[in-house]
């Protein structure tokens, strides 16, 4: 079967759900605007994620992020700069957005800090007619090539950390109920189900000590678009000797409120992740996840892969004195 199928799918909804990273915890500026400038030194983050390996027409999702404090220590401002790109079947998008953070100090150790963050920017959405087989040629509600457009968008997020805890909530895509659904229309047919809809994130973890080499980090992250299931993601990381990160994740698809386009036999199963990440030197991070499903699509692809890569820039003026766990 070709990628028809796979595009009626997409189309036939309201709106694509936002990318899901399973490293999200070593890239929070991608879940909330707020976290810009959280570790006071500046931070490069790429990552490529492979979903559903080897099922035709599968998403592939890329991005790389920096941010930093304008003027550390001092500075109560983090500032940020993320590109990300993402493909599914004949479908693109486009991003690139600009945080800023205003961090505000609630001791004098500096060990707590509650983040209020915003985030500006913009995404092209395209659809490319080449990526689809189709029986009439003629077809005239398919584009012969690519056809995109480009809209504005905006993020809200709040964030509070401490050196063994974080919370933090965030409002992503925020102008994605309001865009012109006009600008997603080809000869006529409406292609707005490619823009992405809007979302909320709930993130929070904490770092328990068990033995001097030993620091267990349990997470929690909620997503809810509110209109498909509610997404929860349980994680927890083990850190052996400062250098070392194991972890797994489970993902549930969950119906947390009453929503009209929810089948009623919802499968609460998602996916299940493997995750390491090894700390190279003090600035170099590595890491991989793999993905696999545990619900009906089990079968019928090879689960996903994620590889990501983070180096810190240390300031020559300050060094931490807490550890950034988060």
């Amino acid at each position: 079967m070709t990628l028809l199928l796979l595009t009626a799918a997409i189309i036939s909804g309201k709106a694509q759900q936002n990318i899901q990273f399973s490293q999200y915890v070593f890239n929070g500026l991608a879940v909330n605007p707020a976290y810009a400038g959280y570790k006071q030194d500046w931070y490069l983050n790429s990552i490529y994620r492979h979903q559903w390996a080897g099922f035709p027409g599968a998403p592939r999702t890329g991005g790389i992020s920096i941010d930093g404090l304008t003027n550390a220590p001092e500075s109560k401002v983090g500032i940020g700069l993320q590109a990300m790109f993402d493909r599914l079947g004949p479908q693109e998008s486009l991003s690139l957005y600009a945080s800023y953070a205003y961090r505000i100090p609630l001791d004098d150790e500096d060990t707590r800090r509650l983040c209020l963050g915003i985030g500006a920017g913009v995404s092209q959405y395209a659809i490319d007619g080449a990526a689809l087989q189709y029986v009439d040629n003629d077809d005239q509600a398919i584009p012969t090539g690519k056809t995109s457009t480009w809209v504005p968008d905006a993020r809200f997020g709040v964030y509070y950390y401490s050196s063994r805890f974080y919370a933090g909530v965030s409002v992503m895509d925020l102008f994605s109920l309001y865009s012109d659904a006009t600008r997603y229309s080809w000869k006529g047919n409406n292609y707005a189900a490619i823009r992405k809809t809007q979302h909320m994130y709930l993130t929070t973890g904490t770092a328990l000590t068990l033995s001097p080499n030993l620091i267990l980090k349990p997470s929690l992250m909620i997503k809810e678009d509110f209109k498909g299931p509610t997404s929860v993601d349980l994680n927890a990381f083990l850190l052996i000797d400062e250098k070392i990160w194991i972890g797994g994740s489970y993902r549930t698809n969950m119906k947390l409120w009453n929503k009209e386009n929810l089948s009623r036999d919802l499968t609460p199963a998602n996916a299940a992740s493997i995750m390491l990440e090894y700390y190279v030197n003090e600035k170099l991070r590595i890491g991989y996840a793999y993905d696999l499903n545990v619900n009906k699509m089990a079968g019928t692809q090879g689960g996903s892969h994620e590889i990501s890569i983070g180096l810190l820039f240390p300031s020559k003026k300050y060094s931490l004195t807490n550890p950034r766990y988060f």
